[in-house]
């Protein structure tokens, strides 16, 4: 069966699962749901991994630019997995789209900050007055991607947007613990509270449709019933 996702969708699926990266089977999250899939970004370590993920995350950031008008002058990583991303990222942004080579910039930050040589927090480009995308794998509680929102601000940056390998479309576990409550997901609440773009390369919608060529149908149906129970109503 031929996928209906674009290429780059595809091309990053199959990487991801080949590279282990992308697994089906039974995993416990955070939240104590049992998923049938899980995605791992810290293991795309080797060069091919690596080449494979900065490579669909500069053509999602170069859709986003082409179809929805996103601009930015800064990638920028939070510590600490988003730092090979931002870098690796913007080197494809120049590769494959020649106009950003001398005008995208990237930059992370520090745990703590230094006290001598150049101190501070930002490592890379300056965010005073620029328009900064955050590069991150994926999006939990939300809770690391505002303090990245806060420090760009403190700064003086102004947040473009979020850009996320994988978006889980799942709601966030409610408070009192009734799962059968309908309820937002964390990217969801995110683009609310700060009236942000938030894209991902893929979403749960897109790994079922593309999982049709490769997975087996009892994957593909464990699948489809976890989004059923915990698909978020943003």
């Amino acid at each position: 069966m031929a996928s209906q996702l674009p290429a780059y969708k595809q091309k990053f699926l199959e990487a991801a699962t080949s590279g282990g990266v992308l697994k089906f089977g039974s995993f416990e999250l955070k939240s104590k749901r049992i998923s049938p899939y899980f995605f791992n970004a810290g293991l795309f370590h080797t060069a091919r991994l690596a080449g494979a993920i900065a490579d669909a995350f500069a053509r999602t950031i170069i859709q986003a630019q082409r179809e929805q008008g996103l601009e930015f002058d800064v990638v920028f990583g939070p510590a600490y997995k988003g730092i090979p991303l931002a870098s690796a990222i913007t080197i494809k942004l120049g590769e494959i789209e020649p106009s950003n080579l001398d005008r995208v910039s990237y930059s992370f930050d520090r745990k703590e900050a230094k006290d001598h040589g150049e101190g501070g927090n930002i490592v890379g480009a300056p965010l005073k007055g620029k328009k900064v995308l955050i590069v991150d794998d994926v999006i939990t509680a939300g809770t690391a991607k505002r303090e990245a929102i806060d420090k760009i601000r403190k700064e003086g940056g102004i947040v473009a947007g979020i850009v996320v390998a994988l978006d889980r479309m799942e709601k966030l576990p409610a408070a009192d613990g009734d799962d059968s409550k309908p309820g937002p997901s964390a990217i969801g609440e995110l683009r609310k509270e700060y009236g942000i773009p938030i894209f991902a390369i893929l979403t749960l919608d897109d790994i079922i449709a593309g999982m049709k060529t490769f997975a087996s149908e009892e994957e593909i149906q464990r699948t489809e019933a976890y989004r059923a129970k915990y698909k978020a109503t943003d």
